[in-house]
Formats: structure tokens, sequence, C-alpha cells
């Protein structure tokens, strides 16, 4: 009996670890490569994970926030993937180092032009954006992911505080409070030194996505994952050879 419950024990363990361990990978985010700072410009990342065993993500659509809209948005290229930019007309006129702007970006696309994300891997897709709300502190996207099987999940609820977190939570950007000089880095007030600023950033921003020190939290959550199905295994292994021990006995 005794070795019975250690059995179960064990096995209990495993399917817990497991399951606490599956939500720290599971949906869509975005986070800052250094810091978003507001009234600046940021290079961000867009990290999708692929959560399904027999399908690969073809397709991403990330909508940019309309009641902060952006004037700049530039995608860093990312091999293998089509990317396009849509912008809309804006009922309110940005003004941005002194000029007026009537359109900024509200969706962005990326589409695979082969395999896409495979099972049992994540991707990074960089974007420059600027200049961040003064009056935000947080921006909220939403996304839609593509499976090659056809099936499109949703990533559009909204975290609301004090709150669990929704099933399919919107990709949400936290902005951190501007420097001491009213700047963040990566600002400027020409127009194409802040560009090229920006486009080194997103550079970085792949250097850091290729060392692969960002998805330390994954591996972490899968390895916890992996330990707990051993333990739960080598439980049930142990309650089977005892009863085959009382058994011969």
């Amino acid at each position: 009996m005794k070795a019975s419950r250690i059995a179960a024990a064990g096995a209990v363990a495993g399917v817990a670890v497991l399951t606490l361990s599956a939500p720290a990978f599971a949906h869509v985010s975005v986070q800052p490569e250094g810091e978003a700072a507001k009234g600046g410009y940021a290079v961000v990342n867009f990290k999708v994970p692929n959560e399904r065993d027999d399908a690969s993500t073809t397709k991403l659509e990330v909508t940019f926030p309309t009641d902060h809209p952006l004037a700049s948005v530039m995608p860093q290229p990312v091999d293998g993937w089509d990317v396009k930019v849509t912008k809309s007309k804006l009922d309110k006129p940005l003004e941005m180092h002194g000029k007026k702007i009537d359109e900024a970006v509200t969706k962005v696309t990326w589409t695979a032009d082969d395999d896409g994300i495979e099972p049992g891997f994540f991707q990074k897709f960089p974007v420059s954006v600027g200049t961040l709300p003064e009056d935000a502190d947080e921006l909220v996207f939403k996304a839609l992911q593509t499976y090659s099987n056809k099936e499109v999940v949703r990533w559009i609820e909204v975290p609301q505080e004090g709150k669990d977190e929704p099933d399919y939570p919107a990709p949400v950007l936290a902005l951190s409070e501007a420097s001491a000089d009213g700047h963040s880095h990566g600002a400027s007030d020409d127009d194409t030194k802040s560009a090229g600023d920006t486009e080194k950033a997103a550079a970085e921003t792949t250097a850091a996505a290729d060392s692969g020190d960002s998805g330390g939290t994954d591996t972490t959550a899968r390895v916890l994952g992996i330990v707990g199905i051993v333990v739960g295994a080598a439980g049930v292994a142990y309650g089977v050879l005892a009863g085959r021990r009382r058994t011969s006995a």
C-alpha cells in the first residue's frame, strides 16, 4: 500500500509541474530591447512561440493601438518572412518634430515564405517604434497567430489589474518614465538621426535574439515539466516493482 501511494504521489507531482510550467511560454508577448521610455523611441520584440505539435505558425498579425498612435514604426527584416505595414488616416493628426502627421501604422503582418515557426520553436519579430506616448503607462497590441492547419489564435484579451490573466492575453508593453533630461535612449530632435539610432538598436535586437538568452524562461519551464514527468514515471515503476516483490514472496 505504501509503495502504491508513493507511485501515485509521484505521478500527480509530474502532472502538476508540467501543468504549472506550460503558461510560462504559451502566449504571444512583447518586450523592449533595453527600455521603452515615455516620449522616446524603442525597439520592441514580438515573441511568438509555437504551441502546436502538429502545425507550424505561418502568419502573425499585430494591431497597433489607435488611442495612442505611433508616428514611426519600422519592422526589421526577418529571414524567411515577408512583412507588410498597414497605415490608416488619423482622426486627430499628430505633431512630430514640428511636422503634422495625418496617418500612422495600425497593423504589421508577417507571413512565412516557407515552414514558418515549427513545433518546439519560437520566433522574435523586432520593430522600432516611436514616439512613445507621455500620457500612458502601457500600450496594448492585439495579435492574431495563424497556423499551417488554418487555425487562428486570437491574442486580444486585455489583462485587467487585480484579475487573473485571461486565457488569450494581448501583448502589453510597459512604458518607463523618461530620463531626467526629458529624453529616452534612441530619442532625437532630428528625423534622420532618430531613424539611424532605432535601426542600430534593431540590429542589436537581432544579435540578442540569436544569442538565445531570452529563451531561458521557456527552457526552464520545459525542464521543470520533464523533471515532473520523470518523477511520476519513477514512482509508477517503483510501485509496480514493489507489487511484484510482494506477490513473489
